[in-house]
């Protein structure tokens, strides 16, 4: 890493990351780490690339970015999955509020089972 910088960061859904990894291994052999992550996305993308934007988009105007972000990638089901995803952040956020986002990410589901 010597002699790089970071240029620009901007958190992104991680379904976002599929197609970046995906192009990028048709021009270039992908690293152990970019394998990892392309095995990982692959794994664990719960929505299409559309839909975690417009579902990061809806929850903008509710909560934060990186808030709406770890939302559209972790897909809650409940108020526990909710709890869980705030336990680090600081203030609060109203039982009300939670809801609210968990009807949100309900609309974008795409496993309903």
């Amino acid at each position: 890493m010597i002699g790089k910088r970071v240029i620009e960061t901007d958190p992104i859904p991680l379904v976002q990351v599929k197609p970046m990894l995906e192009e990028r291994e048709e021009v270039h052999e992908l690293n152990y780490e970019q394998n990892l992550a392309l095995d990982h996305v692959t794994k664990f993308a719960k929505i299409s690339v559309e839909n975690a934007e417009k579902l990061v988009g809806e929850l903008e105007e509710i909560i934060k970015k990186t808030q709406a972000i770890k939302i559209a990638d972790v897909m809650p089901e409940d108020m526990d999955d909710m709890r869980l995803i705030f336990a680090k952040e600081r203030g609060s956020h109203k039982k009300e509020e939670m809801e609210k986002i968990l009807k949100i990410v309900d609309k974008y589901r795409e496993n309903k089972e």
